[in-house]
C-alpha cells in the first residue's frame, strides 16, 4: 500500500518539530516527540524500497503520511529542509491549537501564520509546495503494518 499525500500542514509541523530539536534518529528508525514532548511517535524506513512507518493519528487513523515521517526524511537529508523557515515555527503548541480549531488544519495554519509577515508567509508557502512535490514524487510506501498511536497528551 502507498500512503497517502499529507495534508500541507503536515509538513509546517514536521518543520517545527525539527526547530524544537524533537526529532532523535538512530540509523533507519526515529523517535519524533509531540509538541507537548509527553509522548513521541516511531518512525522507520528503508530507503531501498521506499517504505516508511510511523505510529502517528494522521499516518494511523487517516492513511496520510504524517508529520514525524515528513520530519524524520527532512532530518536524514531525503527531502528538502530549510533551518531559516524551520525556525519561523519553533515553539508552536500544535496539539493546543489544533483541538482549539477542532482538527481544522486550515484554520490552524491561518492562525500559526498569522503572526508571519507577508514575505515569511510566501516563502513558508514556496517551500511546504515544493516539500509536497517532493514526498509526491517518492511514492513511499507502508513498511509493515500500521501500528496504534501513543495514548496521551
Amino acid at each position: 500500500m502507498k500512503w497517502k499525500q499529507p495534508p500541507i500542514i503536515k509538513i509546517y509541523e514536521a518543520l517545527g518539530s525539527l526547530a524544537d530539536d524533537r526529532v532523535e534518529i538512530s540509523e533507519s528508525s526515529g523517535k519524533i516527540y509531540s509538541s507537548s514532548r509527553n509522548k513521541f511517535y516511531t518512525v522507520t524506513y528503508d530507503p531501498q524500497k521506499q517504505l516508511i512507518m510511523s505510529n502517528d493519528n494522521g499516518s494511523y487513523w487517516k492513511g496520510y503520511l504524517g508529520y514525524p515521517a515528513i520530519a524524520f526524511l527532512m532530518k536524514i537529508g531525503v527531502i528538502s529542509y530549510e533551518t531559516s523557515l524551520s525556525n519561523l515555527l519553533k515553539d508552536i503548541a500544535w496539539k493546543d491549537i489544533n483541538q482549539k480549531f477542532k482538527n481544522d488544519f486550515d484554520k490552524t495554519l491561518e492562525y500559526i501564520l498569522s503572526s508571519k509577515s507577508e514575505s515569511e508567509k510566501k516563502n513558508l508557502d514556496d517551500f511546504a509546495t515544493a516539500v509536497s512535490r517532493e514526498i509526491e514524487k517518492m511514492n513511499l510506501g507502508y513498511l509493515g503494518k500500521k501500528t496504534l498511536p501513543p495514548e496521551g497528551y
